[in-house]
């Protein structure tokens, strides 16, 4: 039984939310985004929020209810406020610039790593050492941090790499003499 998915999804102040079907549409102040519920989950607009049910109770059902009051849920926050992530870079010589729309990278690689940003997602280096990725998607901007932080993960002997502020690096001893 989801417990999540009990709890009907509210509409906040300054976003319009419609239920067409199996489709559910926000619009906000940052931009329109629209999710398709899958067909073992009931979506319906009740007085100013977003219930989610079970056509039946099924374990495939009952699966997908929680995650798509999730999926709701999040495209309200996205219109209203947006998602950011923020990386941090550590390592000697390691940073990052904006040219233009592309990202450019030195991690300590032979050549510059120019990564492309997806339409729909910011990011910016306020220091060379910070990337601030923001969108209204959060899966899209979960997906571009993670592909930047794919490049050079952390390693665990000196802790360098690019990594999600505040994650935390287990590090390992080094050789002994």
């Amino acid at each position: 039984m989801s417990r999540i998915g009990k709890k009907p999804v509210s509409v906040p102040q300054g976003v319009t939310a419609s239920v067409d079907g199996q489709t559910v549409t926000a619009k906000g102040p940052k931009g329109e985004l629209k999710f398709v519920v899958n067909d073992e989950v009931l979506v319906k607009m009740e007085n100013g929020s977003i219930a989610v049910d079970p056509r039946d109770q099924t374990k495939l059902a009952r699966s997908k209810w929680g995650m798509s009051r999730t999926q709701i849920a999040n495209i309200l926050a996205g219109v209203k406020d947006g998602f950011e992530k923020k990386l941090e870079i550590t390592g000697v010589g390691y940073r990052a610039t904006m040219q233009g729309k592309n990202l450019q990278l030195a991690l300590g690689f032979s050549h510059d790593v120019v990564y492309q940003t997806p339409e729909g997602i910011t990011i910016s280096t306020p220091k060379p050492t910070e990337i601030v990725v923001t969108g209204i998607d959060k899966q899209k901007v979960g997906q571009v941090a993670a592909e930047i932080r794919e490049y050079r993960g952390p390693e665990p002997y000196k802790g360098k790499g690019v990594r999600y502020a505040g994650e935390k690096i287990v590090r390992k001893e080094g050789k002994k003499k």
